[in-house]
């Protein structure tokens, strides 16, 4: 059943964010509550009923009440009505704890100010396979993926049973964390070579608070590449805000050689690589190194 435009355009624009959220909660998590709209948007539970009811005048077919959930769960003909549900679009929303995007009413620059982004490739599968994959993390269920690993040495996909937790944005690629019952550990799972996932009613045994690399953390420090001159070297701290001269960060074990890629940081044990497209070196290779190997030269 297809609303008609007129009651579309009727809807408020404040009221049609809260649509928006419920219709990514609901399609990714695979359940959107009362209380989720309440406590998202600060408002009263007789309020989120009637923006759940609203939903429901608006698109009868997308969501379906299931008791056992206490919430609304997307039935198999669910179609956005409000908002782009591509997962390079929703990720984001995930990564920076928006509940909303497109939140601009008007084509101009709100703060008179444009802004422009790198056209770079996405790299993400498909928004099917995004929702399976964040449901099992947010549900603590099993997921059964075809994995395409580059360790891979036939180059064809894996079936793999992984239980996952938390999702990872490198600023260049998305992947999942999760414990692997083939290698009997936690590791990380480029969501691009995903190519199919399906959550499983069991529930996961593992969960972030076993992934002693997810939970601890440790500080890399960082200091400009000993190549470069002087001057480059002083205005490098000065552009990382640096402190007695070395760039401190703190970041979880799992995430340190991510960080140092995406920093160009370089790794080579006696600095060899050019200062100028690698401009950092690390001062505690030996405290660091253990926890991402792969990273270093």
């Amino acid at each position: 059943m297809v609303p008609s435009p007129k009651l579309l355009n009727d809807i408020k624009w404040n009221t049609r964010q809260r649509m928006q959220y419920i219709e990514i909660m609901a399609y990714y998590t695979g359940v959107v509550s009362r209380s989720n709209v309440a406590k998202t948007f600060g408002i009263s539970d007789a309020a989120a009923t009637k923006d759940l009811k609203l939903y429901g005048d608006v698109a009868p077919d997308n969501l379906v009440y299931r008791q056992a959930v206490f919430g609304f769960v997307p039935t198999p003909s669910f179609k956005a009505m409000f908002g782009d549900l591509a997962p390079e679009k929703v990720l984001p929303l995930i990564a920076a704890n928006l509940p909303i995007s497109e939140g601009a009413f008007t084509e101009e620059p709100v703060y008179g100010v444009a802004v422009e982004g790198l056209p770079l490739p996405s790299r993400l599968p498909s928004q099917e396979i995004v929702a399976q994959v964040i449901r099992a993390a947010h549900n603590h269920r099993k997921l059964n993926v075809h994995y395409n690993s580059l360790s891979d040495r036939n180059g064809s996909d894996e079936m793999r049973i992984i239980e996952p937790h938390s999702l990872i944005n490198t600023g260049l690629r998305w992947h999942i964390r999760a414990y692997c019952e083939e290698s009997f550990d936690f590791r990380d799972f480029v969501l691009s070579r995903i190519s199919e996932a399906e959550m499983l009613d069991e529930p996961a045994e593992s969960s972030a608070e076993f992934d002693d690399d997810w939970i601890e953390q440790i500080d890399v420090k960082l200091m400009p590449h000993p190549g470069l001159t002087s001057r480059k070297q002083q205005n490098l701290l000065l552009d990382y805000g640096a402190k007695d001269g070395v760039i401190e960060l703190r970041v979880r074990r799992a995430l340190l050689g991510y960080l140092l890629h995406r920093l160009s940081v370089d790794t080579s044990v006696d600095h060899s690589l050019n200062p100028n497209a690698y401009q950092l070196v690390v001062a505690n290779r030996d405290e660091v190194e253990q926890f991402a190997g792969w990273a270093f030269d």
